[in-house]
């Protein structure tokens, strides 16, 4: 059967809609057309040093304009990008850039010493910096017209609970599919203007690239989360739709204050877990729409969304599959689960990945018959919206219970004293294990222990409520800002109590 194909996503968009703003980054704005001119031109440096289809290529940049023509200019030549967290360590860049085989690793100018260190123990790989690639003399590069659905587009590499991260394939297909399922969901209005302050390196920032030439749609693009610059942004650049995770949309309603937004912003959509109750009424006391979001590198961004109408009617939903995805609950003994039954999250659409590069047996025990084990625990109600209770590598079993460190961390994100909480599992004599959980208080006058386990004990059974609680200055978080949980035990001693 022949691969299905499209015409190149950004040569298309910029024939279909020349003069249509396609990108705003600090004072500077593209219309789609000077979008695909400066990629074109960025395309052909990329060709003079010799990255041509199929090339595996590197990327480790910040936010900017340059970073998103570029990897819009990979797209024109057909060549894979490596997308690269740029907050690793260079042993760990190095193991990804090994691991995917890059024939290039393409670099800002401020991550200079770490490209270097990273690429120097990987034979043959060429390294270059960005900017330097429109000062190089263009060589004639071959544009890819057409775009084999099934081509690998980006890798990206899970953050990888246990072992080393493995690179998640994701096709010119999946990304498509991606941006077609949350147009359907979301709507699509020709005044829509997204902001992203999330990394373009990860999945929810590449997403709104993909989505603005698939659209046509305006991105105004920041280099990092700004709570004061994103409320301006919002109102001066009539922004609809911004993408958060729960810790950024807090910051956001501090900062608004007693404030509103403009009538012309349409949603937050909100990925990285599910929002406290405070936060949503916060929100919806300031008729600001949150859809809440469940989705992960392996699907190329969210596959299911709870519709505001729902976030309080259904509080702690990530609601239900987009409309390619399909979506089941699956028990341990292979048995589909009844609705309120817990097990694992499985997600089937045109938006899954492949699987994992050079990865055949992890791909095999991932992927089963086309559907992902997506890892998530959860359960569906009887209406058929999500739950998802937790990683299931994140579960805690204390004396044969199961405990979902986010149902604690909900609770206690509704203590008013409470600005970031996390709980994670610690070894017990008695137990084998038991919760502990770690605090980060709004001010300097932190909630006593003793009112937080009685907070605790009025809303959890007596088994889920923290064995130790420990106070923080700040919870380690990803680039994405999800909670890394593994990591909590490490603040122990920090500021324990």
């Amino acid at each position: 059967m022949m691969a299905q194909t499209m015409p190149n996503f950004l040569q298309k968009r910029a024939f279909l809609t020349p003069d249509r703003p396609a990108i705003s980054y600090l004072d500077e704005q593209l219309t789609f057309k000077q979008l695909y001119e400066r990629s074109y031109k960025t395309a052909e440096g990329l060709a003079a040093i010799g990255v041509k289809k199929g090339s595996f290529t590197g990327v480790l940049v910040k936010n900017s304009l340059n970073s998103a023509i570029f990897l819009y200019a990979l797209q024109l030549l057909g060549a894979t990008a490596v997308m690269l967290n740029n907050r690793l360590s260079e042993a760990e860049l190095s193991y990804q850039l090994n691991d995917a085989n890059a024939d290039f690793l393409i670099y800002e100018a401020s991550f200079e010493d770490l490209a270097a260190d990273a690429a120097s123990p990987i034979p043959n790989i060429k390294t270059f910096p960005l900017e330097e690639l429109d000062s190089v003399e263009g060589a004639e590069c071959a544009i890819e017209e057409e775009v084999s659905l099934d081509a690998i587009c980006t890798v990206m590499y899970t953050s990888g609970t246990t072992g080393n991260p493995k690179g998640v394939l994701q096709t010119y297909g999946n990304h498509f599919w991606s941006a077609a399922g949350s147009a359907l969901n979301l709507g699509l209005s020709l005044d829509d203007t997204w902001l992203c302050s999330v990394p373009v390196f990860h999945i929810s920032g590449y997403s709104i690239l993909m989505r603005s030439a698939i659209y046509g749609m305006h991105i105004v693009l920041h280099s990092h989360f700004d709570a004061k610059k994103s409320i301006e942004d919002i109102v001066e650049k009539k922004v609809t739709i911004m993408s958060v995770v729960g810790t950024t949309l807090a910051r956001i309603v501090d900062e608004l204050g007693e404030g509103r937004l403009p009538e012309t912003f349409r949603c937050m959509l909100l990925g990285g877990g599910p929002a406290p109750l405070p936060l949503l009424e916060a929100c919806q006391s300031r008729n600001i729409p949150v859809y809440q979001t469940y989705g992960m590198t392996e699907t190329a961004s969210q596959s299911v969304t709870l519709s505001p109408e729902y976030s309080l009617a259904k509080l702690g939903s990530a609601g239900k599959p987009l409309f390619p995805v399909s979506l089941k609950i699956q028990l341990p003994n292979g048995k589909e689960a009844a609705n309120g039954e817990e097990g694992e999250i499985l997600l089937k659409g045109a938006n899954v990945t492949q699987g994992y590069l050079n990865k055949p047996k992890e791909t095999a025990e991932k992927i089963i018959d086309g559907w992902l084990h997506t890892g998530d625990i959860g359960r569906l109600d009887e209406e058929g919206f999500l739950y998802v209770l937790d990683r299931r590598t994140d579960l805690i079993i204390s004396g044969g219970e199961n405990i979902y460190p986010a149902e604690i961390e909900s609770v206690l994100l509704s203590h008013p004293e409470v600005k970031d909480a996390g709980v994670a599992g610690v070894p017990d004599s008695k137990w084998g294990q038991a919760p502990a959980a770690f605090i980060v208080p709004r001010e300097e006058h932190a909630p006593s222990i003793e009112a937080l386990r009685q907070f605790c004990l009025e809303r959890l059974a007596k088994y889920k409520v923290p064995r130790d609680f420990y106070l923080a200055t700040e919870l380690p978080r990803n680039a994405s800002n999800k909670l890394l949980r593994r990591k909590l035990p490490d603040l122990i001693g920090e500021r324990g109590q």
